[in-house]
């Protein structure tokens, strides 16, 4: 098993390298939320709220997933999750360095829950309170996202419920410096995870650990 600290800080670490697209995917959203105030220092306490609320729904898939890994741990399904475990975190390495898009495809299998969830989340717009905010983010946190589902494909592996939702928790607080940055510190941060190293560098770092994540030694009998 790998040591739950290194899980943990590798689940922080997948958050912040998909910076880039969760400013995509939920960018517009966040900053929706910030500019529903005149002043923008009121719509700080929003956004954090609006972020709790997304990191919450991460918590939640990832302990409702969780469970069900536990349920298949036992024996050789145990060995096949882990193994789908690692062969995902190769696969989102190679997303976040832009050498595969298969991930992308994963986003169609949420469609169908999204097309119920979207009308209940713009009904909360402009999410102009506390509340309305909360619970836009814990809606918009089931945003049909490869990211997220792979990430949370990856924590069913974590053995219990409470340690899968535990890793989405550490995914969430990653995604969170670009989540509320604004304004040029945004363009920034987008900028530097655009540059090729550094995404290259990221993806190869996601790679090598979905190799340590794989049961090698139960697959090869050794």
């Amino acid at each position: 098993m790998v040591p739950e600290s290194l899980e943990f800080s590798m689940a922080i670490l997948i958050g912040l390298l998909g910076a880039t697209h969760c400013v995509g995917m939920c960018g517009g959203i966040a900053a929706s939320v910030s500019m529903s105030q005149d002043d923008s220092r009121r719509g700080i306490p929003l956004v954090i709220a609006y972020n709790i609320g997304r990191i919450s729904s991460y918590a939640v898939a990832g302990a409702l997933i969780g469970l069900l890994g536990y349920q298949l741990s036992s024996g050789g399904v145990g060995i096949l999750l882990r193994t789908l475990a690692g062969v995902l975190l190769i696969l989102m390495g190679l997303y976040v360095a832009q050498w595969w898009q298969i991930l992308t495809r994963l986003e169609r299998a949420g469609g169908v829950l999204w097309r119920y969830l979207r009308p209940l989340a713009s009904r909360l717009l402009p999410a102009d309170t506390l509340p309305k905010a909360l619970l836009l983010g814990g809606l918009w946190g089931w945003l049909p996202c490869g990211l997220v589902y792979s990430t949370l494909i990856w924590s069913s592996a974590a053995g219990h419920w409470y340690d899968s939702a535990l890793l989405m928790i550490g995914f969430g607080l990653g995604t969170l410096p670009a989540m509320l940055t604004t304004g040029v510190l945004a363009q920034q941060v987008r900028a530097l995870m655009q540059r090729k190293g550094v995404r290259r560098g990221a993806g190869m770092l996601i790679i090598l650990f979905g190799v340590y994540t794989l049961p090698l030694s139960a697959l090869t009998g050794h």
